[in-house]
Formats: C-alpha cells, sequence, structure tokens
C-alpha cells in the first residue's frame, strides 16, 4: 500500500510539474518590456479597422462580379399555371404553361464592360485606403510607444531631481536653523521641489494616458505594457536634397485613393453614355404546354414540348433622360479628377513641410543637446568650486536642477524629431517597412 502511494504522488508530481513551469515562465515573462515590432504588430492584428477592411475589400470584389456576371446566361426555372378561358391569354409576358426554363444572358454590351472597370477601380480604391488605415494605426501605436518611452526616461530624472530637491530642502532648512540663511530662501527651496512634483505629476498622467491607449491598440491590460528603448527601430535619415514630394505622390495612400476613385468615376461617365449604344442579349425559352390551355382550339397544330432561342437587340436611338445622366455622370468625374489634383498639391505641400521641419527640429535637438552638456558641465565646475570652498551647496543643487531642465528640454525635442520623422515615412510610404523592420536604435 506505501508503494502504491508513493507512486500516485510521483505520478501527480510529474502531472503538475508543466502547469507549474508555466506558471514560472508567464511570472517571469510579466516584467519583460513590449518590444516595439511586438505592440506594432498587436496593434495591427487587433486594430477593428482590420477587419473593417477585409470586409470593405470582400464587398468591392464582389461588386465586381457582380457586374460581370451579366454576360453569364441567367436562367429561371418556374411555371406558367393557369387556366384560360377561350383564347390563351399569357401569364407575365409568356404563354400559361405546365414547366418552363427562361435564360438570357449579354452578347453585347459595351456599358456594361465600362462599369465592370470602374468596379474594379473600386476594389483599387478600397484596397489603397484599407493601407491608409493600417497606416494611422502603425502610427498612433508608433508614436504613443515613443512618446512613452521618452516619458519614462523624464520619470526617472524627475525622480532623481525630487531626491535632490528635498535633500537641498533639508539643506536650507538647517541653514536657516543656524542663521546662514533666510526664511526666504527656504521658501524658494520648497518651491523647487513643489515645482518638481507638479512635473512628476504631470509626466506620470501622460504616460499613464499613453499606457491605456497603447492598451486599447495592443489589446494588452495596461499595467503591464513598458517600452524598450534598444527595440525602437532607427529613424532613416533625411537628405534635404531628395525628391521626398515626388516620391509621397507615388506611394501615398491618400493619392492612390484619389486617382483610383477618379478613375473609378470616369469609368462610370464612360458606362452612362455608353447606355446609349446598341445592346446585344442571347435569351431562350423552354415551355411545356397543355391542352387545357385551348392550343389545340385556336392554333392549327399542338405541341407540347417548345424551344424559343434568338438574340434581343435594342437601338436606344431617343433618350433624353439617359444623356442628361451621361453629362451628369461627365460632370461628376471631372470633379472627382480636380479633387484628386488637390489631394495630390497638398501631400506634396506636406511632405516639403516635413522634410524642411526635419532639418529644423534635428538642429533644435543638437541645441538642447549641447545645452545639456553644459549644464553637466556646470554640475563638475561648482563641485570642484565646493571642495575648494569657493561655492555653496546652493548653487550646486541649482545647476543640478538647471541640467534637469535641459535634459527635459532635449527628451522633448528628441520626440518632436520623432513625430516628425515618423509622419514624414507615412507620407512617402515608408512607414509599414520601418515600423516591423529589425531594430537599431
Amino acid at each position: 500500500m506505501k508503494l502504491h502511494a508513493r507512486v500516485i504522488l510521483v505520478a501527480a508530481w510529474i502531472l503538475a510539474l508543466p502547469a507549474t513551469l508555466l506558471a514560472q515562465d508567464s511570472s517571469s515573462g510579466k516584467d519583460k518590456p513590449l518590444a516595439f515590432h511586438a505592440a506594432i504588430e498587436l496593434a495591427i492584428k487587433n486594430s477593428a479597422t482590420t477587419g473593417l477592411a477585409q470586409a470593405d475589400l470582400q464587398r468591392a470584389r464582389a461588386t465586381v462580379s457582380q457586374t460581370r456576371d451579366v454576360f453569364l446566361p441567367q436562367a429561371v426555372v418556374g411555371s406558367g399555371l393557369g387556366a384560360s378561358y377561350g383564347f390563351p391569354l399569357s401569364l407575365e409576358g409568356a404563354a400559361p404553361s405546365v414547366f418552363n426554363v427562361n435564360f438570357q444572358g449579354a452578347l453585347l454590351n459595351t456599358a456594361q464592360r465600362s462599369f465592370i472597370k470602374a468596379a474594379k477601380s473600386d476594389v483599387d480604391v478600397t484596397t489603397a485606403q484599407n493601407a491608409d488605415r493600417r497606416n494611422d494605426v502603425i502610427m498612433e501605436t508608433a508614436l504613443d510607444y515613443v512618446q512613452l518611452d521618452l516619458l519614462e526616461s523624464s520619470l526617472s530624472i524627475q525622480r532623481e531631481q525630487q531626491q535632490g530637491a528635498q535633500k537641498f530642502q533639508d539643506i536650507v532648512a538647517q541653514r536657516v536653523q543656524a542663521g546662514l540663511d533666510s526664511q526666504v530662501d527656504a521658501t524658494r527651496a520648497k518651491l523647487v521641489g513643489a515645482r518638481t512634483r507638479l512635473d512628476i505629476a504631470q509626466t506620470q498622467a501622460a504616460a499613464d494616458q499613453l499606457r491605456m491607449r497603447l492598451s486599447q491598440l495592443t489589446g494588452l491590460p495596461a499595467a503591464s505594457i513598458q517600452t524598450s528603448t534598444e527595440s525602437i527601430p532607427e529613424m532613416p535619415g533625411v537628405a534635404q536634397d531628395q525628391d521626398l514630394p515626388g516620391e509621397a505622390l507615388k506611394n501615398n495612400p491618400a493619392v492612390k485613393v484619389a486617382d483610383a476613385a477618379a478613375q473609378a468615376k470616369e469609368f462610370r461617365a464612360q458606362a452612362e453614355h455608353r447606355q446609349l449604344y446598341p445592346v446585344v442579349d442571347f435569351v431562350g425559352q423552354y415551355a411545356v404546354l397543355a391542352r387545357f390551355n385551348n392550343y389545340d382550339q385556336f392554333f392549327q397544330k399542338f405541341q407540347r414540348h417548345n424551344v424559343t432561342a434568338g438574340v434581343a437587340i435594342r437601338f436606344p436611338f431617343f433618350n433624353p433622360v439617359q444623356r442628361a445622366a451621361a453629362e451628369a455622370a461627365k460632370a461628376d468625374a471631372a470633379k472627382s479628377r480636380k479633387e484628386a489634383q488637390t489631394v495630390k498639391e497638398q501631400v506634396s505641400t506636406e511632405t516639403l513641410k516635413l522634410q524642411r521641419s526635419v532639418q529644423q527640429l534635428a538642429a533644435a535637438r543638437e541645441v538642447a543637446q549641447l545645452e545639456h552638456q553644459l549644464a553637466q558641465s556646470d554640475i563638475e565646475a561648482t563641485h570642484a568650486k565646493i571642495e575648494s570652498g569657493a561655492a555653496s551647496v546652493k548653487e550646486e543643487e541649482n545647476a543640478r536642477v538647471v541640467e534637469h531642465q535641459r535634459y527635459t528640454a532635449y527628451l522633448n525635442s528628441s520626440f518632436e524629431l520623432d513625430r516628425a520623422q515618423i509622419q514624414l515615412m507615412r507620407q512617402i510610404g515608408q512607414l509599414e517597412a520601418w515600423a516591423l523592420g529589425p531594430a537599431r536604435r
């Protein structure tokens, strides 16, 4: 019995081992930072726009099939049963019959072929719109991730500043008690601490909002989202002599949407005009007739099985309503082409503006970086003066406050530059390749 009990215990331990290891893995990965690429991929997968995009594309493709299938024969099977008194009149345009088959298909219809081209252009419109929506998700996730990463770096600096401000406040309080400083100096020291706490509260609030938004985008719990600076891809260089506006006109989804929409309306205008052209359809009918409809009384010969097949030719030589519709569609197509030109001009202008702003923001970041380096040098110089007795601890603390402010300004300028570069990459169609490329930062 003892041996049997031991076997049961060992088996239970073996069965519980995978769950234990899984729990250890999950607990060990709980604090694992969320990589930049993983955040982008989760946002794309979790976004509601992804499902909407697939539905819109499926609908556009189904419309192409619907317009194209007009050239396939369409058969209808039914019956025209009815009692006849006197001459056998028609039921719904056909002779009364026990069983009938009607089929019809377009042979020559130039207007319908233009409608098919318009439907295919609508597929291009939907595809470009889906790419634009996808870029929206990628850009928002990337900007939120980069800004949150910078805010977390800023929070660590601000907490160090808070500790220094508290230390400085304690030193000033001691000097006030010793009669070396006035009460005004103590108030100034408290003000430094209060400003630091305000900065921390504002930064923490902004970080929490970004973390919540990333949680909504990725589907992960907000508390588990931690950024990884090393996973953020390196920003590509921006040459000021490069023709980025021309590249944007080739790759920007908004331009593709406008061009495809204008082309679709041109095809529809062409189709409306071709509605005035001759149309040839292949038609046929098979019917099984019955004697109780009096066919043998009014016709010389009665035949039970009957087939009619041929072509139906229509010449719409006078149709003022359709001519007016064609003119309206032509005007709509001209308007759409002008709107596409406006979109191109806006994209070119915005791209050039971003291209130039990247240069300006890069210079501003360099200025902020140099100011931060000078602030660090001031701290070292003040510390050396303290050791020689030529400066006080108050001066060193003031220098540290300035250094923290310069570092915060440097982080802000870095984010403004990153945002401009991300927006520029979206304009020229390189955002997704950058966001899902290898991390090199």
